[in-house]
């Protein structure tokens, strides 16, 4: 038997549970750092050790902390769908929880790719988690970060795009619903497909969409329970 598609985009109300910092909430990394200093394609080139010591911070955070209810009750859906995740979020903490399909909208915190050949990415150990400007990989090229910064185009919108344009069912969780081009993806799902939206405090959407004002932990717990055969 096929299983129907449910595809989930995520932000960082995804994993803010987890202990990651957020990025525009207050309190959050772009109130500490300015973000055009540390996650822009001008920023990174005019100050690059500085970008690189920011994702190895990030790094170090990362691997201190674990995946929450929400991110296994996503994995749990796995036996009645076929669960497709695409996360503007750039931790790993989907695939710690053990999801099988995650598309990462804005690049991973824990690879790095050459900057000659972009094609060639490689994944950090957590005894390996810092890079510099001085570092090289195994052709003697430097690499950077391997994250879609601010002024660089999305490489993974278009299989985005795909996936949401196959789903019977979408989520929506821990978004603001105003960064894009990841805001615009559900505009791409087919007309009448159920869309539920999961956050403490949702953004105004359309009547048409379920909100379920909670947390990720407590709304995927919830969302299993209306979505469960």
């Amino acid at each position: 038997m096929v299983k129907p598609e449910l595809v989930v985009l995520t932000g960082a109300g995804m994993s803010a549970e987890s202990g990651i910092s957020t990025f525009r909430d207050s309190g959050g990394l772009w109130d500490k750092y300015p973000v055009m200093d540390v996650a822009s394609a001008n920023g990174f080139a005019r100050n690059p050790a500085l970008v690189h010591e920011f994702y190895n911070t990030r790094r170090r955070e990362l691997l201190g902390v674990r995946p929450n209810s929400g991110h296994s009750g996503l994995v749990e859906l796995e036996k009645w769908y076929d669960v497709k995740v695409i996360t503007q979020n750039v931790d790993d903490l989907h695939e710690r929880a053990g999801s099988s399909s995650v598309l990462h909208l804005h690049g991973e915190l824990m690879k790095v790719r050459s900057m000659r050949h972009p094609e060639r990415i490689y994944t950090l150990t957590p005894d390996n988690l810092s890079t510099s400007p001085d570092s090289r990989d195994e052709y003697g090229d430097p690499v950077r970060p391997h994250i879609v910064f601010f002024q660089e185009a999305v490489p993974n919108i278009e299989p985005a795009i795909d996936i949401m344009q196959q789903a019977d069912v979408v989520v929506i969780i821990g978004t603001s619903m105003a960064v894009y081009p990841a805001a615009g993806l559900v505009n791409y799902a087919r007309r009448g497909v159920p869309v539920y939206y999961i956050d403490p405090n949702p953004a105004p959407v359309p009547d048409n969409i379920t909100v379920i004002r909670a947390t990720a932990t407590e709304g995927v717990a919830r969302l299993i329970e209306m979505l469960r055969p």
